[in-house]
């Protein structure tokens, strides 16, 4: 089971939704399917419709910049996060 990690901000919109859980998942989409199930609107959050991940979160996969189509093995850590931007 891969572990995610869900931005504090996140994990804030979807009562009961902890910051850090367990899941199966085989790619990034896969992951945002099992989190969409268990909190309905998530998936929304973190892609658009394009699809791909939305502007101002970025997912890493052990450590990588992740999209939706990168492997997640099982003992990955995948951290879905707020992203810095400024200038």
């Amino acid at each position: 089971m891969a572990t995610v990690v869900l931005a504090d901000a996140l994990a804030r919109l979807f009562p009961g939704a902890p910051r850090e859980q367990q899941v199966d998942a085989a790619d990034v989409a896969a992951v945002l399917d099992l989190l969409d199930a268990r909190w309905p609107g998530m998936r929304d959050r973190v892609a658009d419709s394009t699809p791909r991940i939305r502007r101002h979160l970025d997912v890493f996969v052990d450590g990588r910049k992740a999209g939706l189509e990168t492997p997640v093995a099982a003992h990955s850590e995948v951290l879905i996060l707020t992203a810095m931007s400024g200038g």
